[in-house]
């Protein structure tokens, strides 16, 4: 059995508060390890920064490795862990900004990082999209890293999945009234894939967005591992909170199921040759 103990972190970063934001990271990171030894914690979408951010992501954006990767990989060295999170990214050349996930692990280093391909509306003002679908080994398995809208394309999963992804995760910043969308392309994912999705989805309110939770962990089989749902006010009111949820995965489920139901085995790739061309 290849059991991998993962914990989603449902957070509201405050705007433009980097330092705040991470020493919160660093204090949750603490928190969910010193309860119980836990081999990934998965963080929201530009974790750091927040969202609406605008032009300000110039100044925000952070290189990889960097004052923040450096943090948190601290972190996840003193407590032997893997922690992947979502930040404002600066490449090469200067003025070419990301929103990128990046995965630190137990030895102190940045195993990789992954550029949001697919941006959806201003974020295209902010940011140039990444152009390759990213999976790291780790000691626990395959791991394959989307940012919030690549989840709503079927392709991208998919593309992790056949390079031998064991587990999806995903951060995100996905926003208020689209809970039925999101719960759906979660279990979605997972069933036609016949893999875990690691969901950390921010909670608050900025300018014009305000964001669900929802974080979740969701089976091979579309079931539910561990969920954050909202709460209820003495008014009978529902909103969302700050918390994380922990689950025990067994990752040889991924292969036992793909082995039964021949998803992959029974592709006919020289079939979807439409789903290369541009729209």
């Amino acid at each position: 059995m290849k059991e991998v103990t993962v914990a989603v972190v449902q957070m509201a970063p405050k705007l433009g508060a980097v330092e705040e934001n991470m020493a919160r990271m660093g204090q949750i990171v603490e928190e969910i390890c010193l309860h119980q030894d836990t081999d990934l914690i998965v963080f929201p979408e530009l974790a750091t920064t927040g969202y609406e951010c605008g032009v300000h992501f110039t100044d925000l954006a952070q290189s990889v490795p960097g004052h923040t990767t450096n943090y948190l990989a601290e972190r996840a060295s003193r407590f032997s862990t893997h922690i992947l999170f979502g930040m404002a990214e600066e490449g090469k050349p200067d003025s070419v900004i990301y929103n990128s996930a990046v995965l630190v692990g137990p030895e102190g280093e940045v195993i990789t990082k992954y550029a949001k391909v697919h941006l959806k509306g201003e974020e295209r003002l902010a940011f140039r999209p990444g152009y390759r679908f990213v999976v790291a080994d780790t000691a626990f398995g395959r791991l394959g890293i989307l940012i919030g809208w690549d989840l709503a394309f079927p392709e991208a999963t998919r593309s992790l999945v056949l390079q031998e992804a064991d587990l999806v995760c995903v951060c995100a910043d996905w926003e208020k009234p689209h809970r039925d969308e999101w719960r759906t392309y979660n279990r979605a994912r997972a069933f036609e894939n016949s893999v875990y999705i690691a969901s950390a989805n921010r909670v608050g309110e900025e300018y014009t967005y305000s964001f669900l939770g929802d974080s979740m962990i969701t089976g091979p089989r579309g079931e539910s591992c561990a969920m954050i749902e909202p709460v209820k006010n003495e008014q009978g009111e529902e909103h969302e909170v700050e918390k994380y949820a922990v689950a025990k995965l067994d990752l040889d489920e991924v292969r036992r199921f793909r082995d039964d139901f021949q998803l992959l085995q029974a592709r006919q790739p020289r079939s979807y040759r439409e789903l290369v061309k541009m729209y």
